[in-house]
């Protein structure tokens, strides 16, 4: 086994890779039937891209097909609190002027990533901006806003896999899990 600088972590399963699976057709299929046509869903990098993938292919199979867009912002770096600053990393190629945009993240938390977001989308004069996480961790919030979709409220711990890391490591989980030291 090869020797990492890190400390030894048992993970807790916090959502199963079968309870994700139920919720992100149960969206998709929500989604579907919110009526939003010429939809470009829009997933928010780094820790969206594994639940972006898994509700784009739901999205397809509940009869819709979306336009597929990335932009990269961040508030955390490499630590695990909000900065409080939002940062652009790499915007979106797409033309979003008249098109609803469907936002898709990994974690609602301080809630300013998403809402500076779904500002800049708006001031880009798209004609409806919806939000859909897998995670919302109310307890934290700093910015006012909410989720339109939703998989899971969250507990208040630190969370990872299914695209979430701490320091880049733990993205490959197929679960949402809680890091306990062993």
């Amino acid at each position: 086994m090869p020797k990492t600088d890190h400390p030894p972590h048992q993970i807790e399963v916090v959502f199963s890779a079968a309870q994700i699976a139920e919720q992100v057709d149960r969206l998709a299929r929500k989604i579907a039937g919110a009526g939003m046509d010429n939809l470009l869903v829009v997933a928010v990098l780094k820790g969206s891209f594994v639940f972006a993938s898994d509700l784009i292919r739901a999205l397809h199979a509940a009869g819709v097909s979306p336009e597929v867009d990335f932009i990269t912002l961040s508030s955390y770096r490499k630590s695990t609190k909000s900065s409080g600053q939002v940062e652009i990393l790499r915007d979106v190629d797409s033309q979003v002027q008249g098109r609803n945009i469907l936002l898709v993240d990994d974690i609602l938390e301080s809630g300013r990533t998403l809402a500076f977001a779904k500002d800049l989308m708006v001031a880009r004069g798209a004609k409806r901006v919806a939000t859909c996480v897998l995670l919302d961790k109310p307890g934290q919030r700093a910015a006012e806003v909410e989720a339109d979709f939703c998989a899971f409220k969250c507990p208040d711990v630190f969370v990872i896999g299914y695209g979430m890391d701490i320091g880049h490591r733990y993205r490959e989980l197929p679960f949402v899990g809680n890091l306990v030291r062993g």
